[in-house]
């Protein structure tokens, strides 16, 4: 199995052709694939560490890991089962709501530069920026000529933050409109799911058509060589789980992130400790 099966080619999207439900590239079912995402967990570890280590000594490396998808596609699930595979101190996650007041004073990407993970870490965003040309662009909540302008605005601050070392993997989780709906229903059958279900989103779901254009029409103006868009078959939890972690596993691992050396003298400080008077 290799990740780049699902970069998104450049052209037009047509997101009706890319499957939803199936498993390309793995040989298995859900209980192998639960049991590879976590065989990386200690690779991804040790490769989160060494970034981490990195950003401490002067490194500007970091990586963002943009989830973008329609209400039920697992972005929780992902920050669950994938992200919490690596430790907690090396990460950042935000996940964007409607803007507050304080936000709509300021330009849309005002909040998304307050969000931004620091050098080292690794920064999740649950939701992003491109709510702001897709829920805009299908509830009118800006002008069709500011949301062109979003595009091209979108398209440069990636490019500013990859030219000041920040890696940025986006993932569209791809479901389909019958999975939203079962699980939709799956959470009005079990009570400890009610705080999870939200009647807006339903009405957000009448919208669906509209939605699948906005997000093609993004995805083709903003799938750029600097920050290409991953689409992620996600009807099957355990694949969009596995799949995403070896796009992070595999872009740590491109990073090649090195342990840095010691900026002291090891022999002398190792002296030091040794001739130590005792401290109690």
């Amino acid at each position: 199995m290799t990740s780049p099966l699902h970069r998104l080619p450049a052209g037009p999207v047509d997101l009706t052709a890319i499957e939803t439900d199936e498993a390309p590239g793995f040989d298995g079912g859900k209980k192998k694939g639960k049991a590879a995402l976590f065989a990386l967990g200690d690779d991804l570890s040790d490769l989160q560490e060494r970034l981490f280590a990195m950003g401490r000594s002067g490194s500007e490396r970091r990586v963002l890991l943009v989830l973008q998808g329609m209400d039920t596609s697992g972005k929780g699930g992902v920050l669950r089962h994938t992200v919490g595979l690596v430790d907690p101190q090396g990460l950042r996650i935000t996940s964007f709501k409607a803007p507050t007041d304080e936000e709509r004073e300021h330009d849309f990407l005002w909040r998304i530069r307050r969000a931004l993970p620091a050098a080292g870490c690794i920064g999740v965003f649950d939701r992003s920026h491109y709510e702001d040309v897709l829920i805009g662009r299908v509830r009118e909540l800006a002008s069709p000529e500011e949301i062109e302008e979003r595009y091209t605005q979108i398209n440069d601050f990636e490019r500013e933050l990859v030219d000041s070392g920040t890696t940025i993997l986006k993932c569209m989780l791809h479901i389909s409109a019958d999975e939203q709906k079962a699980r939709l229903l799956a959470r009005l059958g079990d009570e400890t799911k009610y705080w999870k279900y939200n009647p807006s989103d339903v009405d957000e779901r009448s919208q669906w058509p509209r939605y699948r254009e906005a997000y093609e029409i993004a995805l083709e103006r903003t799938n750029t060589e600097h920050a290409p868009w991953f689409v992620i078959p996600s009807d099957k939890k355990w694949y969009r789980n596995l799949i995403i972690g070896q796009l992070l596993h595999d872009t740590l691992k491109r990073l090649d992130p090195q342990w840095p050396e010691a900026d002291f003298d090891i022999e002398v400080e190792r002296q030091r400790l040794t001739d130590e008077a005792p401290l109690s």
